[in-house]
């Protein structure tokens, strides 16, 4: 299907991207006068001014940038509409489009991209990298199908489809003094330098209200905003992290360290959740994406409870 979206939107959007008539016409393959008269026209018939004329451009009113973000939300679902036109015929071609929270880059959502690979070929993927926050108002903007992200009470716009609690837990090289220690707590760890994950990651607050609960505050210290930085430095023996399950599941899965979760008062999970929007319409292709992934995370389920199975033995 290649119907244009609408010939004034196309040139608006176009203009309020570069600021400028001349960069959107050359952008468009079409004459400044074209580009002109549409935006004029459309000033006249709405009786209001979309750009500022400054002379360093063509600059967004207020009621400009409330007619542009109905646009882009508008055209991505013209766009996802016209990829369900395409499912309805039964043509070969689709998109799934997906929000992930950075730790799960490795481990289990990519089993799932392989499956989809490997079953449905043809199928193409855009998938964002983003903070919980974020993917949760991807999902609502409709942006993406669905995401995967941390808290969804947090976001109780969503519909949670299947969740997972995460333990807190201290992580550790094979090697580390402390890793064949069946159990530990905070006060075993005084003497050794702690790798703390810091803002905007949303496991930081958790791990300094952590820290406060049992008014403990390591002696050394290294904090850092990546996850795979703090991993990389507890596998090299630099320190313990304090990660959630998730961050070390790809490095548990390949035996390259070892998780303690944190056995204290007061200690509460994280909650891993796929979420989608209320009422949303969800296509095939990503349904069946979908339901592979919340298969995988019963799998995680089972793994968890094992995990802690082993830990009040």
């Amino acid at each position: 299907m290649n119907i244009t979206f609408s010939r004034f939107s196309e040139y608006f959007i176009a203009v309020a991207k570069t600021g400028s008539l001349r960069k959107a016409a050359d952008q468009l393959y079409i004459s400044v006068s074209a580009i002109h008269r549409q935006i004029a026209l459309a000033e006249e018939e709405f009786g209001i001014v979309l750009f500022e004329r400054l002379p360093s451009g063509l600059k967004l009113t207020l009621a400009g940038e409330l007619l542009y973000a109905d646009l882009l939300k508008w055209q991505k679902e013209f766009q996802q509409t016209c990829i369900r036109f395409d499912e309805i015929q039964g043509l070969s071609r689709g998109s799934i489009e997906l929000g992930l929270i950075a730790a799960l880059s490795d481990g289990f959502v990519l089993d799932s991209l392989q499956y989809m690979y490997e079953n449905y070929p043809w199928i193409n993927f855009n998938i964002q990298i983003q903070e919980s926050d974020t993917v949760s108002k991807m999902i609502m903007d409709a942006e993406v199908d669905f995401g995967i992200l941390l808290n969804p009470k947090s976001h109780n716009q969503l519909e949670v489809m299947s969740f997972v609690e995460i333990p807190v837990g201290f992580v550790m090289a094979k090697s580390h003094p402390l890793a064949q220690a069946e159990k530990i707590y905070f006060s075993d760890t005084l003497n050794f330098k702690h790798l703390i994950p810091c803002a905007p990651l949303i496991i930081h607050d958790y791990v300094y209200s952590l820290y406060k609960h049992h008014q403990f505050m390591p002696q050394q210290k290294l904090e850092c905003n990546d996850i795979r930085m703090i991993t990389s430095l507890a596998e090299r023996n630099l320190g313990i992290g304090v990660l959630s399950y998730i961050d070390a599941l790809p490095y548990l899965e390949r035996d390259e360290l070892v998780f303690k979760p944190i056995i204290e008062k007061g200690m509460h999970p994280l909650t891993l959740a796929l979420c989608v929007a209320p009422k949303r319409q969800i296509s095939r292709i990503s349904q069946i994406m979908m339901n592979h992934l919340i298969d995988q995370m019963e799998d995680l389920k089972i793994k968890l409870q094992q995990l802690n199975a082993s830990c009040a033995a």
